[in-house]
């Protein structure tokens, strides 16, 4: 059904179903997947006194942490180099900008189908959905209750 997808993964241990997911979805042709992780800017995540910390170490920790996670994700599954990226931003355009530039037709990626608030205040999912160019599956993760 679809040629070309984006996983998008947050490299925690929920990443793994939304990756079985994608699997099935490609009927089992892992060449149609691209993995994505998007690390966002430390002094966007953290509240912090920038000078106690160099930031840009940090920044370059948490990048070379991901690419190690996602090849070795990437590794476990045949996914070439090529078709694993690692990006830095907000999660949500940076995601949809690069299903645009891949041309995908999906874009896969968890959610933990919060309500209420949570949903008020807006979820990577949803804001990935809002403005994307193609199909967006969202895969429940997470706690069951």
């Amino acid at each position: 059904m679809y040629d070309n997808i984006l996983v998008a993964v947050d490299l925690s241990n929920d990443s793994q179903k939304v990756i079985d997911t994608a699997v099935r979805m490609a009927n089992g042709d892992i060449g149609k997947l691209h993995l994505v992780h998007v690390v966002e800017p430390v002094a966007a995540a953290y509240s912090m006194d920038i000078y106690a910390v160099n930031v840009s170490e940090l920044q370059q920790e948490a990048i070379n942490y991901a690419e190690q996670r996602l090849e070795k994700i990437g590794g476990e599954l045949s996914i070439g180099a090529d078709h694993q990226h690692t990006l830095l931003g907000a999660p949500a355009p940076e995601v949809r900008n690069l299903a645009s530039e891949l041309k995908c037709d999906a874009i896969i990626m968890g959610s933990h189908g919060h309500s209420g608030w949570k949903i008020l205040l807006g979820s990577t999912a949803i804001k990935v959905l809002h403005g994307a160019k193609c199909d967006v599956l969202t895969v429940h993760v997470g706690d069951d209750d």
